[in-house]
């Protein structure tokens, strides 16, 4: 017992060290540049956030022209950073950055490893179930360049009592009727080995007939099993689910009367994905369609507006509508979900209009061009009658307003009982935490001393 408390107390202990050691590290990384650069210092952090913004602005500028302006703000971009290491290089001052940066980056990843040690995890509750009796699954031969064949999905699953439909590559299947199908026929759970565009029109049959859905990971990215802490390695791993698996239950986003898993996104992306090209030359599909859409010459005009805020999102470029809230992990806040019930969908709204804006972006979450909200209901309207619209994947036209919901809890999912997890996401750098968090070490350690 006395081991199990010490164990207890280390675990509660580590978060507040590591919180202790962002400060003195961060505060080493202030001492390098004032002791070795003196006043010139200063100079130092503004000449960095000086190339950090042209740099920015020459990004903008590039995917908003195009011929000479845009290869001359291609040239700005990569020249703004060289310079920066430049200027350090010839004030003798390279390595008193380079060091300064390197303790503040130290820093920092202290600081986030203090605040995910106090975070709990936030997971579906799940629940011991009975094995399925007539499994039927839907595979994609297709899907993540042929991991179907590549693990022997069909062998294993038909050896475990599934029954198992390969689609035919050379002919549109209608997946979702195939589902229906097999709820007719007395399938007491479904299940896909596709992307994530599949997975989500069976997983509407599923949550429409109250069966239980299950997810093979033989997609290409694999978003959805990732956030339901599947292995993404190797698929076969999914189909324990079938002899020893635990249900959960998630939320299910709507859009129209079509159900997505992962989101739904409206805007630049959208529209780029619709045009003929992008198929077989993404990059300059997208660098020939972006000048016009990103200024506001084609393309729909969107307006975002959340049920139950007074937030209104005007002329924003993109938009992403996502079943349950992305986490803040990188740089764009689309990492991964650390949960799938907590009934809201997420917004996010990108709005950037010149370079000024453009290098506002550095400020992440706290940038003016990015809203970021949850609501139970999105309404997406435009100037159009349709506008074109991502579906998990899938490039669709839809009337407007579009209608975006959450269905909280909406769908039933098999997992394998052991399984890899969600990976923590790491949460973002907050000094004020990790200075209470530094500071409620030392009183602990008093009271310990004094009890």
């Amino acid at each position: 017992m006395m081991t199990n408390a010490a164990a207890h107390a280390r675990r509660r202990l580590a978060p507040r060290w590591a919180a202790r050691l962002a400060l003195v590290v961060g505060a080493a990384a202030v001492v390098v540049l004032l002791l070795f650069a003196g006043l010139r210092s200063l100079l130092l952090v503004a000449v960095a956030l000086a190339g950090l913004v042209i740099a920015a602005a020459g990004v903008w500028w590039a995917l908003a022209r195009t011929g000479l302006a845009r290869a001359l703000a291609v040239l700005l971009a990569c020249a703004a950073p060289i310079a920066v290491v430049v200027l350090y290089a010839v004030a003798g001052l390279l390595w008193v950055a380079l060091g300064s940066l390197a303790l503040w980056m130290l820093a920092v990843t202290c600081g986030r490893a203090a605040l995910a040690g106090v975070r709990a995890p936030a997971t579906a509750r799940e629940r011991s179930v009975a094995a399925p009796r007539r499994p039927f699954l839907i595979m994609n031969p297709r899907s993540g360049g042929g991991k179907v064949g590549a693990f022997h999905l069909e062998e294993k699953a038909k050896a475990l009592g599934a029954q198992v439909v390969v689609l035919d590559p050379d002919h549109r299947q209608d997946v979702a009727a195939l589902a229906r199908q097999a709820a007719d026929e007395g399938a007491d759970l479904l299940g896909v080995a596709g992307g994530d565009g599949t997975q989500a029109l069976v997983a509407g049959v599923a949550a429409e007939r109250g069966l239980p859905f299950m997810v093979i990971s033989a997609g290409t990215r694999n978003h959805f099993a990732l956030d339901l802490g599947l292995d993404r390695d190797d698929p076969s791993r999914c189909l324990d689910a079938l002899t020893d698996g635990v249900e959960l239950r998630i939320d299910l986003g709507c859009i129209g009367d079509r159900i997505f898993v992962n989101n739904a996104s409206f805007g630049a992306y959208a529209t780029i994905v619709q045009s003929p090209a992008y198929r077989d030359d993404k990059a300059r599909t997208a660098l020939q369609l972006l000048p016009d859409l990103l200024t506001h010459h084609s393309g729909p005009r969107l307006t975002v507006r959340a049920q139950g805020t007074a937030t209104v999102i005007e002329a924003p470029q993109a938009v992403l509508v996502s079943n349950n809230p992305y986490g803040t992990d990188d740089p764009a806040g689309l990492g991964r979900r650390e949960r799938l019930d907590s009934g809201v969908l997420g917004v996010l709204g990108i709005k950037v209009d010149n370079a000024a804006q453009a290098a506002g972006m550095l400020r992440g979450k706290r940038s003016p061009g990015l809203a970021s909200l949850t609501a139970q209901d999105v309404v997406v309207d435009a100037d159009a009658p349709g506008v074109p619209v991502g579906v998990d994947g899938e490039a669709l036209v839809l009337p407007t307003p579009v209608h975006c919901r959450i269905e909280p809890r909406a769908l039933r999912v098999r997992v394998p009982r052991h399984r890899p997890g969600v990976p923590r996401a790491r949460p973002p750098m907050n000094w004020r935490r990790v200075g209470q968090l530094a500071r409620t070490m030392g009183r602990t350690a008093v009271g310990h001393h004094h009890g």
